[in-house]
C-alpha cells in the first residue's frame, strides 16, 4: 500500500474509530442533565467518497433521543462507523442500545436497558446485553453530578471465526462525575467496571472523559478521551486500547 494512501487512512481511522474498539459503551456521557420534561436528541455523522488511484469510502453517524417525564426517562442511542479502500473493510462497528430510568425518589432510581452491537475490529460478530439494577445519585446540585450504579446484565456474544456462543452474567458497575461550570461548558467523566459473576480474573474496565464546549445554540466541540481494558479479549485482540478524538455535535 502507497505511503499515501496509509496516512489517509490513518488520518479517517482516527476521525470515525471514538467507538471502534469499544467494548463497554458510555451512557453516562450521553444523558441530558436537565430537569425539564420534554423530548431531547441530537445528530452526528459524515461521510466521504476518495478517489487517489483506489476509491475510498467512510462514513460515521451517531443518533440519540431522550423523553423524559416526571419520574421516567428513556434513552434510544445509536451509532455506526465504516471504513473501506478497495475491497478491504478496515472499520465495521454498529451498536443500538435502549435504556429506562424510573425515579423512585430523590437518591435512587431504577434502571434497565438492552444493547445490540458488533464490531469488526474487536472480532465481536455479534453481542446482546440485558441488564437492570439500582443507580443512586449521590450528588445533584446545579453544577455538580455524581451518580452510582450497580447492575446486573446477562451477555450473549459470537466472536468471529467462533462459530461457539459465549454466555455469562456480569456486574456492570459505574461510577460517573458531570461538572457544568457554565451554560456553554461540561466535563464528564466515568469508570465502568464489568467483572463476570464468579470470575474476578474475567473484567473489563473502561475510563472515559469528555469536554464540550458549545460555539453556538445548537453546536458543540467535542473532546473525547477513552482507556478500556479486557482481561479476556477474542484471540488476536490486544487486552487494553486508548482512543482521542475531537468532534463537532448538532443539538435537535
Amino acid at each position: 500500500m502507497a505511503k499515501p494512501l496509509r496516512i489517509f487512512l490513518f488520518a479517517a481511522a482516527c476521525f470515525i474509530t471514538g467507538k471502534s474498539f469499544a467494548q463497554i459503551v458510555n451512557m453516562e456521557s450521553q444523558r441530558y442533565h436537565t430537569d425539564t420534561t420534554g423530548w431531547r436528541g441530537s445528530i452526528a455523522g459524515n461521510i466521504s467518497i476518495t478517489s487517489n488511484g483506489q476509491k475510498i469510502f467512510t462514513a460515521n453517524a451517531d443518533a440519540h433521543v431522550q423523553y423524559q417525564s416526571k419520574k421516567s426517562l428513556y434513552l434510544l442511542l445509536g451509532s455506526y462507523g465504516f471504513l473501506k479502500a478497495a475491497s478491504n473493510s478496515y472499520i465495521d462497528n454498529s451498536f443500538l442500545h435502549f435504556r429506562y430510568n424510573y425515579k423512585l425518589d430523590k437518591v435512587v432510581r431504577l434502571e434497565a436497558f438492552t444493547q445490540l452491537q458488533q464490531n469488526v475490529i474487536t472480532k465481536i460478530n455479534s453481542r446482546f446485553l440485558l441488564g437492570a439494577g439500582p443507580r443512586f445519585k449521590i450528588i445533584g446540585s446545579k453544577k455538580v453530578h455524581l451518580y452510582l450504579g450497580a447492575l446486573a446484565m446477562y451477555e450473549v456474544e459470537r466472536e468471529t471465526g467462533n462459530p461457539q456462543q459465549i454466555s455469562d452474567w456480569r456486574s456492570s458497575n459505574y461510577l460517573s462525575f458531570t461538572y457544568l461550570p457554565n451554560g456553554q461548558t461540561e466535563f464528564t467523566t466515568t469508570t465502568y467496571y464489568q467483572p463476570v459473576y464468579f470470575n474476578g480474573k474475567d473484567y473489563r474496565l473502561l475510563n472515559q472523559s469528555i469536554f464540550k464546549i458549545k460555539t453556538g445554540k445548537a453546536i458543540s466541540v467535542n473532546l473525547n478521551w477513552t482507556y478500556q481494558f479486557d482481561a479476556s479479549p477474542p484471540v488476536g485482540i490486544i487486552k487494553d486500547t486508548y482512543n482521542f478524538s475531537t468532534g463537532i455535535e448538532l443539538d435537535l
